[in-house]
């Protein structure tokens, strides 16, 4: 499977579209009219191995809802990634049984490397 999992509004998630080789041969999921299905979290989820990993601190509800005073489990990073699209961090590049998440530089680099 080639596919990213992304949010047209963000232009960090832009940029590094831009960025990708072969982006062609990916399939696109814009997570905010697309959200994402539970099934597919799950395939994520066995992939980077915890919901924790997938679960983006920056979204301004994480600070909104008090979320970084609260001991959080993986139950809670996966029902709050499935209850708003902004807690996923994003972008999410998966290529056959690689992952990339996120948008520091160093995974950046990582996919952009793995994809040539």
């Amino acid at each position: 499977m080639k596919k990213i999992y992304h949010l047209k509004t963000c232009s960090t998630n832009a940029k590094i579209l831009k960025q990708l080789p072969n982006l062609d041969k990916f399939e696109l999921q814009e997570i905010k009219a697309n959200p994402l299905t539970e099934a597919q979290l799950e395939e994520l989820h066995k992939m980077a191995g915890s919901y924790e990993a997938l679960f983006s601190r920056n979204a301004s509800l994480y600070k909104e809802r008090g979320l970084k005073d609260k001991p959080l489990t993986e139950e809670d990073y996966k029902n709050l990634i499935l209850e708003h699209y902004t807690f996923l961090k994003r972008p999410v590049i998966v290529s056959g049984d690689h992952v990339f998440i996120g948008n520091k530089a160093k995974t950046v680099e990582d996919a952009i490397d793995y994809l040539k």
